[in-house]
């Protein structure tokens, strides 16, 4: 298995950062071929650029990307070159895009999610709200702002949705152009993030090939709801399996969540390249992965 991992000497000293360095370090004790790339073509210029030090195999190996979520073409351009190389990314670039655009998977999850308004101007805040009633979470088609907390992402009236829209629009990273508008429901919790968010009890179950690779609490630190009696855990990898089944993308990531009333809920999902791995330690995640894998050779 080889493994494509984003440069740590450039990229900035973070948390998510952190992690990917051990994720990288994890694969290196376990035998993978590591590759260092550049996180943007800004010196490089192209992505046969950026992956020329990596020579062309004999014969076509799975390769997973190490980093941050890239742009569609940035994701595309790689996955092309590294072809070159008989390297084949474990999602190809539609499943990548399936996996981390909200309004791309959701159609494939509708019953088992809450209810979503896809839209694209300011101008269709006030019929969104409408539609669902307030108040709403409201995210990009591929991230939220939830880190900057609660206000961040929820809207209790018009004049909130339209202000959130706004500021989402703006950013072509997080949205690429979409906003989602969610209708909020109430997730069991103990604890507040330091920004005042709560910290639901959510768990981010990885899923290659159909099976499960690994199961984490997706908050930091450990609360009574950290943990999941075994009828708990059978319900939450038979929804992510469901879920996982239904979008049929090679290696993805379920988050799934439980409501007031003790019903679980698909969250979201995402390319499991890019997901934070969520207590998962780093080593039985990358050994099953390489078992999972050179059994689809």
């Amino acid at each position: 298995m080889i493994i494509l991992s984003e440069s740590i000497e450039e990229i900035e000293l973070s948390a998510s950062a952190k992690e990917n360095q051990q994720m990288t370090q994890a694969a290196q004790l376990l035998g993978c071929n590591i590759y260092y790339i550049p996180r943007d073509f800004q010196r490089c210029e192209t992505a046969e650029n950026a992956l020329d030090h990596i020579p062309k195999y004999q014969e076509k190996v799975t390769g997973i990307w190490i980093g941050f979520i890239p742009e569609f073409e940035r994701y595309q351009a790689i996955y092309n070159a590294a072809l070159e190389k008989n390297i084949n990314l474990i999602n190809t670039p539609s499943e990548h895009k399936k996996g981390i655009e909200f309004d791309l998977f959701y159609p494939y999850l509708q019953e088992l999610t809450p209810e979503i308004i896809i839209i694209t101007s300011t101008e269709e805040c006030f019929e969104a709200g409408n539609i669902l009633g307030f108040p709403v979470f409201v995210k990009g088609s591929v991230q939220s702002k939830k880190q900057k907390g609660w206000k961040s992402c929820v809207a209790n009236n018009q004049e909130e949705l339209f202000e959130l829209t706004q500021y989402l629009l703006k950013l072509k990273y997080g949205s690429r152009g979409k906003v989602i508008i969610r209708k909020l429901v109430k997730l069991r919790y103990q604890r507040l993030a330091p920004n005042g968010f709560p910290m639901g009890r959510e768990f981010r179950v990885f899923i290659c090939q159909q099976s499960i690779v690994g199961c984490g609490y997706y908050w930091d630190g450990s609360d009574d709801l950290s943990k999941l009696s075994s009828p708990e855990s059978k319900q939450v990898l038979e929804l992510a399996l469901l879920a996982s089944q239904r979008l049929n993308i090679p290696y993805v990531a379920v988050d799934i969540g439980q409501l007031e009333t003790g019903e679980w809920i698909v969250i979201e999902v995402s390319d499991a390249q890019f997901a934070g791995v969520s207590h998962i330690p780093y080593l039985e995640l990358w050994n099953n992965l390489k078992e999972i894998c050179q059994k689809n050779i």
